[in-house]
Order: structure tokens, then sequence, then C-alpha cells
């Protein structure tokens, strides 16, 4: 046996230890959790706020609050929202347009609100060193400099950015631009154009959330037995047109879905993070990590009910025997189970005044020639010993699981800066992985694109810019960005892992922009 090979066999041992002790427990949790009833809901629109516009001035107030919402049947959930009980309105802007974002926090424990996938300040970004106290308020000012795409917004509180998405503080950011018009794609919001924001959450017998109540959980994030759409379980879709844009958010803290239709239907990605891609690419399945958004066209014009599934096999463990071992616990544990989405019945759909397109407005992408600086990212999972099974159980304020959770073998300290970059000159990242385990890998302020996997091309889906990239086991993804229009050598921009457990528990970094 080799070094890496025992190397990770040991990683794999100790891990394999701790979940077969528990899974009798988790077992016990999946059949209490398992969902009740599907698709007897349905569907909701999350409300769209537009904002207050004066020209290209637009205001938005946003209140974090707390709340109560009944998911299931006779049963109250104490939540957190924004302007809502749970999850938040649909922002809308334009690119060019100059917002203002004052966020109020009327909860009883620190917050802020990160825009996910924006270019903007740093100050403005909503990371962990503007967060908000309770009573406090904060505005986020910046131009809009994104084109058409689906972005999102969520707490980042530092250590409670898992706990605080989980009961409720995100909603999804909606830019259009003045091309948009020039596509055949459905844009009516709420008819055609629908917002599908998919978490999965536990809960106890009292109905209240339940987050991390075994160790496995901070190991490999929270995962979920219950699935909510746009904060409703399993709901049932009435479409009201034969052609439907799905706009794709994971919100959940840790789930990786492997999406497909019940009866195996093609349907287009058009879309990714930061907006179209250079062409519509058909698939059957979209593997759709923590964090990432992707459009989708599906066309329903048999009119039949279908139902949007997520697959098993979205788990990718290291290859060999200890990596399918690991594979089939996580598997075992629910981190991979089959689950029911969504429900489509297109019966009463009218028929669409659209096509699918043959051609998408093309962004405007780097020629990795023009990269003067290359970065290394390594991701790992530091196994020390018994320290997974002892250390796991405490969530330390600084660095996780005894340091378990780290890049570059650092976790995140909010005093340290880990590197400068500089502003308008274009960067290769090499970000690789030597844990047992997937991670899905953000940078903020960008949006990136995905030149290799392991040497190899990307799926056609993945040929857009994006913000957010799954990198598997043994992979190295090479990514290609460049931070434009804004400097500070004072305010951190963070990059880290969304799995919301892995970021709180250190595996996060910060750079400032020069």
């Amino acid at each position: 046996m080799d070094t890496h090979s025992r190397r990770s066999f040991l990683k794999l041992a100790c891990a394999g230890t701790g979940l077969l002790a528990l899974a009798p427990y988790s077992s016990f949790l999946l059949a209490e959790n398992r969902q009740a009833m599907p698709f007897g809901n349905a569907f909701v629109v999350p409300p769209l706020d537009q904002g207050l516009r004066q020209g290209k001035q637009v205001r938005f107030v946003l209140n974090m609050q707390q709340g109560k919402m009944a998911f299931l049947p006779g049963m109250e959930t104490p939540t957190l929202g924004i302007n809502a009980p749970y999850s938040g309105p649909v922002l809308h802007a334009r690119k060019g347009d100059d917002v203002s974002l004052q966020v109020n926090n009327r909860t009883e424990e620190a917050s802020i609100l990160h825009w996910h996938g924006f270019r903007l300040p740093a100050v403005m970004d909503g990371g962990p060193h503007q967060s908000i106290p309770p009573g406090g308020s904060w505005t986020a000012r910046f131009e809009v400099r994104q084109d058409a795409s689906t972005c999102w917004y969520h707490s980042h509180q530092h250590n409670q950015t898992g706990q605080q998405v989980y009961r409720g503080l995100a909603g999804m950011f909606i830019i259009d631009d003045d091309r948009i018009g020039t596509l055949d794609i459905p844009s009516r919001y709420g008819v055609d154009d629908l917002p599908v924001i998919i978490q999965d959450r536990d809960f106890n017998a009292d109905g209240s959330f339940r987050y991390i109540s075994m160790m496995p959980e901070r190991m490999h994030g929270k995962h979920g037995s219950t699935i909510l759409v746009n904060g409703v379980v399993t709901p049932t879709l009435q479409a009201q047109s034969t052609l439907l844009r799905l706009r794709v958010l994971n919100g959940s803290n840790a789930r990786i879905y492997k999406l497909a239709f019940h009866d195996n239907r093609a349907f287009q990605v058009i879309a990714s993070d930061g907006g179209f891609l250079p062409q519509a690419a058909t698939v059957r399945q979209l593997v759709l990590a923590p964090g990432e958004r992707a459009e989708l066209l599906v066309d329903v014009a048999d009119r039949k009910a279908i139902v949007l599934k997520s697959l098993r096999g979205a788990i990718v463990a290291n290859d060999g025997m200890m990596g399918g071992m690991m594979a089939r616990m996580m598997g075992n544990m629910g981190f991979d189970q089959e689950l029911d989405i969504l429900r489509i019945d297109a019966s009463q759909a009218e028929t669409s005044s659209h096509r699918r397109p043959q051609a998408l407005i093309r962004p405007t992408l780097l020629n990795p020639r023009d990269a003067r600086l290359s970065r290394t990212i390594q991701i790992s999972m530091g196994m020390m010993g018994g320290g997974m099974m002892m250390g796991g159980m405490m969530n330390r304020r600084g660095g996780g699981m005894d340091g378990m959770f780290t890049i570059n073998g650092k976790a995140f300290d909010m005093d340290r800066i880990d590197f400068e970059a500089k502003r308008d000159t274009p960067e290769i990242w090499e970000v690789s992985n030597d844990s047992p385990m997937q991670h899905p890998f953000h940078i903020h302020n960008v949006q990136f694109q995905i030149l290799e996997r392991n040497g190899r091309g990307v799926a056609a889906h993945e040929t857009g810019l994006k913000d957010t990239v799954l990198v598997n086991p043994n992979e190295t993804v090479r990514l290609l960005m460049v931070f434009q229009h804004y400097s500070d050598g004072h305010t951190p921009y963070m990059y880290h892992c969304h799995n919301l457990e892995h970021e709180d528990q250190g595996m996060m970094g910060q750079f400032v922009v020069v």
C-alpha cells in the first residue's frame, strides 16, 4: 500500500467507525422524518420585490425577523425570515442599477446577508466582517454589474451560517439586462418563469427544526429527509404553460442533488450561476451542489404529470474499496437517498408561444493565455487519530472540529488575510481536493470559468460563468477569473466550501483585492 493509499485508508476507516456506530440512530431519524403525503401541497411562488425605483436608483428594505411556519400538518415551526416568517422575497434588479439594500436585524442574534454571486465592493459584500447586532441596521450600496442571471442572498454570520440559513435566512435575487428581450424564452414571473428553491430539512416531534443532532452531520454537513420547495413540502405545480423556465437554486446546507424527471425526459440547461451558457445543453440528469444555480427549460407539451426527483448517485467518494464503503455508508445515512422534489401537473397547460432556443446570449469569456498568476488551493479534511470522533462532537468557535476542515492546511481566521489579488489581472486557481468527500467551492466577488477537471474538458452545462464549483475527491479543477472594478487593501472577500457546516468549522479563507 503506497503512502497516499495508506493515508486515505486511515481517513476513511476513522470516518467509517463513527458512521457505523451511529447507523441505528440515523435509521430512526430517516424513518421519523420521511416525507408524508408528497405532492399534497400547492406550489407557492415567492413574492417578487422590485424595490422602490427612481430611475436607476433602486431601494430595498429587508427585515431579518423571527417567525413561525406550518410546514407539517398541525405543527408550527419556529423560523427566521426576511420580510416574512420564513425565507425572503425574490429580489429583482437590472444591470446598471444602483441598488441600496437596507438590512434591519430584528432577531435576537447577530447576523448578516451576503449577496451571493455579485461583483461588488468588499465592504458591501455581506461577509462575516459586516455582522449586524440585534436591533442594528446595515446598508449595502453598489452598482449591479451582472449580466442577466439568477443569484441569491443568505446569512454569512461567522460560525452561524449553517444554522441561520437552515432556519430561513435566504432568498433568490434575479438580475435582468437589456439583452434578455432578444431571447424567445419564458419570462412571465410566476407563470412560466418560476423560482425553485430546493432545501432539505429534518423536524423534531414538536415540529421544530432538527439541526445538528449527531456527529456525522458535522462531518458531512446537515442533510434532511423532508424536501421543501420555496418553503413548501414536496408541492405540486399546476403548469400554466407547456414550456417552463425553472430557476433552480440548491439552497440546502450540504445535500448534493442529482436532478432528473421520473420518466427520464430530456430538458435543457440554458444558464448557470453567472448567466446564460454559450449554448443550451440538453441533459436528462443534472448534479447541483449547494450554492449552485441552473435555469432549466422543461417541455410539458404532452400535458402529463411528471415528478422532478433527486436520484441516488450524487455522492462521489475516493476510488477503491474504502471509498466505496464511505459512499455506501453515506447512502445508508440518508445523505444520498432518492427523493421526490416537485410534481408538475401539465394537464391544463396552455400552449406556449415560445420555442426552445437554438442560440443564447454568449457570455464574455477570458483567454487562459492572458492569465498572469496561478494559485494553488488545497481542500483537506485532517483526521488526527480519534480527533474526528471526539473533537467532532464540538463546534469550536475558532477552528471547527480540531482544525479538521482546512484550506491550504489552515482553518479560517478572521484576523488573517491569506493572500492579495491584483485588480483587473486574470489569474488561474488550481483547486484540489485530497479529502474523502466532495466539496462545493465558492469564491466571492467573481464569476469564473471552469477550464478543466483533472486535465479534461468540462461538460456543456459548465461552460458558462460560475461562482461555485463541485470538486470531487482526488480531483483538481482549474478556474480562470479576474477581479474587476474594485480594490480595497483592508476589507477581505471570502473563498470557502459551500457545505455550510464545513464553512462554519473552518473551511474558509479570505483575500483582498489591491
